[in-house]
């Protein structure tokens, strides 16, 4: 069975972010009275549960290990909003007393120029630490906008709290938290994990590839996510109704061009699939009825339907671990070809895999007696 055990590194990163985003909130407090923060503070939680069920829809195929996805979104909403909010105010600071230019001015420049850099760099060193640690979970261009889409809504759900909060302690009150719900909470929820996301995709691909490639790729993605950033502030800060139109449309665009590489990618693995299972029938761990089940989330879906109704919470267990693992032994394979991983480190990481099919198939239900089940996995 996979197992997805925390390890005491996760731990103590977990506690670290947790720390930061204490120390976040605290700030927040200090701005403005407890009852305006934790008003402002649900508010900001509202539509996360949600957006997170959003980009979890796109991670079905082959699903990323929970740990690594609550560590993302707790580095987002932690370390990166805690940093990236002192350094933009140190930032802010020095234009207004350099350029002397109104606090309104400089808040426009710090957030066109050198928010974007900040804000951008901090979300991505987690994806960093993903290339460096964790390289092997990086299969596709679907891991890289999933990690980078989770540390997104990190970020924005807490940044959304000091926004929501100073539109309350504003001059406007409670129209221009309303206002700023709209903006920030329903038209534009998705912000930060589509600026984001340009780094998710270059690391992804860097994952797949050899040597200098792999930096001049992320270079590329870090720097798009950061103009893509950049971009969306400036023409919200300067361009008026008509820039805030044209921001929107970027975003949509981009938000349908990730959608279609999500598709090309779960494609890719179903081809993956088809391509390196079929050999392993002999074993009678796979048969062509799997590899039809695992070529098509539907049918995916209808085998864990049919392994809960006759085998309770252990067949659903049974056959998540079973479709997990089959998917990840078609992507060992496609690593293999490409010499991403060495003879050995096949042969061990093929055995284990095998094992949790073997381990999986035989919890599968059996079917009672005059009640064939809809889907037959033997």
């Amino acid at each position: 069975m996979l197992k997805d055990r925390p390890s005491s590194a996760l731990i103590t990163g977990l506690v670290l972010t947790g720390l930061c985003t204490l120390a976040s909130f605290s700030f927040d407090v200090l701005n403005g009275e407890p009852v305006q923060f934790f008003i402002a503070l649900g508010l900001a939680l509202a539509p996360v549960p949600l957006l997170l069920a959003a980009v979890l829809a796109l991670d079905r195929m082959e699903p990323e290990p929970r740990s690594n996805l609550v560590f993302a979104f707790a580095w987002g909403a932690g370390v990166a909003v805690l940093v990236a909010g002192l350094i933009n105010s140190l930032n802010l600071h020095y234009i207004m007393d350099t350029v002397q230019l109104s606090e309104a001015s400089a808040r426009n420049i710090a957030a066109t120029f050198g928010a974007p850099v900040v804000e951008e760099t901090m979300k991505g060193l987690v994806l960093l630490g993903l290339f460096k640690f964790r390289r092997a979970e990086l299969d596709g261009l679907t891991d890289g906008i999933i990690y980078a889409s989770m540390v997104g809504l990190g970020f924005a759900m807490s940044e959304n709290v000091s926004y929501y909060l100073a539109a309350l302690n504003s001059e406007e009150g409670g129209v221009g938290l309303a206002v700023t719900v709209v903006l920030r909470g329903i038209l534009s929820p998705f912000a930060h994990p589509l600026f984001t996301s340009m780094i998710g995709l270059a690391v992804a691909f860097a994952a797949q590839r050899p040597g200098a490639e792999r930096v001049f790729s992320i270079l590329v993605g870090w720097s798009g996510a950061m103009i893509l950033h950049g971009l969306w502030n400036g023409l919200v800060s300067y361009g008026g109704f008509t820039g805030l139109v044209i921001a929107y449309v970027v975003l949509m665009v981009v938000l349908v061009v990730l959608i279609v590489v999500v598709f090309r990618d779960r494609r890719r693995i179903v081809a993956l699939i088809q391509r390196y299972l079929p050999p392993y029938e002999p074993t009678r761990l796979v048969s062509k009825d799997d590899i039809t089940m695992l070529s098509a989330l539907p049918q995916r879906r209808r085998a864990r339907q049919w392994a809960k109704m006759y085998g309770g919470r252990r067949g659903l267990r049974a056959m998540n671990d079973y479709q997990l693992a089959a998917t990840e032994l078609g992507l060992l394979h496609e690593r293999a070809a490409k010499r991403m991983v060495d003879e050995q480190t096949f042969h061990e990481e093929q055995r284990a895999l095998l094992e949790c099919m073997s381990v999986a198939r035989a919890d599968f239900p059996s079917s009672p007696a005059g009640k064939p089940p809809p889907y037959n996995p033997g």
